[in-house]
């Protein structure tokens, strides 16, 4: 299993579609945005998104989210290869919410870093985001985290990141299914 871990806009999709393409076998990919888009609209205490680009969430997204980080987990101990791509908005507290899910299985945390300004530049392009999003979320999403491996998207294409993850991953054996 591999965790993605960056800011709005900082390429994290980019390159599990690159790691789909480079690694040998099939691997899922599945992100925060997956989980977002699959719930409904009025969820209680859910998540919120603010003029300026803050992103807030409630009990009831955490109660979604948790279901979903254990439905994740049960995929990859049943053989799924799956890469997550996410935003620790909770920096440490949020992969920790990640580590008890994925308690026995075999991860690489990789860190997606860009430089918020050129991140802010991806975020107008796409112009699907919050304005400000990607910029406040550059540096607050790694507060803490511990990676095995960080790439920067602002130095390096979502591809030449992916071959260098693909490396770690063949080399260290992550994403082979569990040993229960």
């Amino acid at each position: 299993m591999i965790v993605l871990n960056g800011g709005s806009s900082s390429g994290k999709s980019g390159i599990a579609r690159c790691l789909q393409a480079v690694l040998p076998d099939p691997w899922l990919t599945l992100g925060v945005d997956t989980l977002i888009d699959a719930m409904p609209a009025a969820v209680d205490e859910g998540i919120e998104f603010a003029g300026d680009g803050g992103v807030s969430v409630g009990s009831g997204f955490r109660q979604l989210e948790d279901a979903w980080m254990a439905g994740v987990a049960a995929m990859v101990r049943a053989g799924a290869r799956v890469i997550i791509d996410d935003a620790f908005l909770g920096g440490a507290a949020s992969q920790r919410r990640w580590r008890d899910a994925l308690d026995g299985l075999d991860v690489l945390w990789v860190g997606v870093r860009c430089d918020g300004v050129v991140a802010a530049g991806r975020e107008m392009a796409r112009g699907d985001r919050v304005t400000g999003m990607a910029e406040a979320q550059a540096e607050v999403v790694h507060r803490g985290v511990v990676y095995d491996f960080e790439v920067d998207t602002g130095v390096n294409e979502a591809l030449a990141c992916a071959r260098e993850i693909a490396a770690r991953v063949l080399t260290a054996g992550a994403g082979s299914p569990a040993v229960e």
